[in-house]
């Protein structure tokens, strides 16, 4: 720990893969160093048990879901268990369909009310980060970013594979399958919904760069998510600007003030109406150098030129 906070790291991560026996121990020790961690939920830890030990924000919904589910530990059981040996592909697709409808036909309102009012008073904060899941976690042919105009700025050895992973996630899986992966999309932005408006902090993110995942043009998608979830134009703003400035505690970012860093985008149509007018932009200021249109079109020129 000591060598962490002296390299500036403020925060452990912990993944999906942790043991009970070590995520309990870094909280425990974190709590004692008075340092925050962030991440998955572990498959082997409940969301309201990462809540109540202290995880200060939690990533891509991990555990959310699960977490809604009267079969909750049931579900957890089988998600834990391997699978049978020498199993086919095949097989292991129906195995996961019938896991994730089972999630799904399993819903407990009362349940998730409780998960939020959880996640509410601990104040465990929350990016859901859409993009990663739309595009990688549960991609259908209707959201697929193949042959996508924001793929020119991406190298081809990257984009060759992306391509791959994208193949793998939609070759020999039905309409059934499809369909169940849009329901388990919309009942995230559901809950999402619900925590926002329980009070439970919500950032925006992307996991950049993580496949399909396009740096800083993701961002503008998950904010338009979102607002699908329920938040207001306006709160999805500040889902990524004064929000990760508070969780961050950094009093330089986040909003217009004097003393604060000149970083600002200009647009020439208002978000508050539409939240798609993030993606018109005019001019960007950073750290007080103005970029005007032309400036930034040259940077995009740029970055395509590389990518080629």
């Amino acid at each position: 720990m000591e060598e962490l906070k002296a390299a500036g790291v403020d925060f452990i991560k912990v993944q999906s893969r942790l043991s009970r026996e070590g995520y309990f121990a870094i909280a425990e020790e974190c709590w004692v160093r008075k340092t925050r961690f962030v991440g998955h939920v572990p498959d082997a830890i409940s969301a309201v048990e990462a809540s109540m030990a202290g995880q200060a924000s939690i990533e891509h919904l991990t555990g959310v879901l699960l977490a809604t589910s009267k079969l909750e530990e049931e579900l957890r059981r089988e998600q834990l268990a391997p699978g049978p040996p020498h199993e086919s592909p095949a097989a292991a697709i129906q195995r996961t369909q019938a896991w994730q409808r089972k999630l799904l036909d399993s819903f407990s309102a009362q349940k998730a009310a409780a998960l939020v009012q959880e996640f509410a008073r601990n104040r465990t904060w929350q990016v859901p980060t859409f993009p990663t899941l739309v595009h990688i976690g549960f991609l259908t042919p209707q959201m697929d970013l193949k042959d996508d105009p924001w793929e020119k700025y991406v190298p081809s050895g990257v984009r060759a594979i992306w391509d791959q992973g994208r193949r793998q996630q939609l070759e020999n899986h039905g309409d059934a399958d499809f369909a169940l992966r849009s329901e388990i999309i919309k009942r995230s932005l559901q809950i999402t919904g619900m925590m926002n408006a329980a009070g439970v902090p919500i950032m925006a993110g992307t996991d950049a760069a993580a496949p399909n995942v396009f740096p800083g043009f993701s961002l503008h998608e998950d904010l338009f998510f979102l607002v699908q979830a329920g938040l207001t134009p306006m709160q999805a703003l500040q889902a990524a600007t004064v929000r990760p400035a508070e969780f961050m505690g950094s009093e330089e970012q986040g909003s217009i003030l004097p003393g604060k860093r000149a970083d600002l985008i200009l647009l020439d149509a208002n978000p508050l109406e539409n939240i798609r007018n993030t993606q018109r932009i005019r001019a960007v200021v950073l750290k007080g150098r103005l970029l005007n249109r032309g400036d930034l079109d040259d940077l995009l020129t740029g970055v395509r030129k590389f990518a080629q």
